[in-house]
């Protein structure tokens, strides 16, 4: 299998075709390509049976396109670890790299990388690692910019954006970091939390890309 049909069918396990039907535009909008590009290529993963499409409702993964989506999720996530652990990497720089180590990875090295990192449960960014037999650990989540003031919460995840990982890095946010929020600044303000003891003042679209623990 292709790089390209690897990096689609990941994605779409990303936005949650197991379970659910993901649309075009979806696809498009995570991978920044053309509709067009999309067409063709779901025609392509359709042909080799990874999806089913439903006319004018979207797709989702078959049982073996569940499966290449979850190794290659496993694969990425683990050499995000290994990369920030054992390489010097910070949380906005494995992503990257990890991108093509995925498609290098057999399902022994996963394995063997899994035993020497002790079997993480999270990458760096707070995204869940699946096992091997493809089973994922599902969290209740919120974002942070659906928060009231007073609410106080733990940051669990974030979006693997490198502009928002730097940001969230100077301003000294982690996972696991607990908060409160203090203040909301009006029509999508900054948000002003409390963590460690010391305010945080964050961008109202970082929120966005920030979830937290639901309850």
């Amino acid at each position: 299998m292709t790089p390209n049909k690897e990096d689609y069918l990941k994605e779409i396990g990303k936005l949650g075709g197991g379970d659910n039907l993901v649309s075009n535009k979806q696809i498009a909008d995570a991978l920044q390509v053309s509709p067009a590009s999309v067409s063709e290529m779901l025609l392509k993963l359709e042909r080799d049976g990874f999806i089913e499409y439903e006319p004018y409702r979207g797709i989702r993964l078959t049982q073996t396109g569940k499966q290449q989506s979850a190794a290659l999720l496993r694969s990425h996530r683990l050499w995000e670890v290994f990369l920030l652990r054992h390489l010097g990497y910070s949380w906005s720089e494995v992503h990257e790299d990890a991108e093509l180590l995925e498609h290098v990875t057999s399902p022994r090295l996963a394995q063997r990388l899994d035993d020497f990192l002790n079997h993480p449960d999270f990458c760096p960014h707070g995204s869940a690692i699946p096992h091997a037999d493809g089973e994922i650990k599902v969290m209740p989540l919120r974002k942070l910019s659906q928060m009231s003031v007073g609410e106080g919460s733990v940051i669990r995840r974030v979006s693997e954006e490198k502009e928002l990982l730097e940001y969230l890095q100077e301003l000294g946010v982690q996972i696991g970091s607990a908060f409160t929020v203090r203040s909301i600044g009006p029509y999508e303000g900054p948000i002003a939390i409390e963590m460690d003891g010391r305010p945080v003042s964050l961008s109202y679209k970082a929120a966005c890309h920030i979830d937290v623990d639901a309850g």
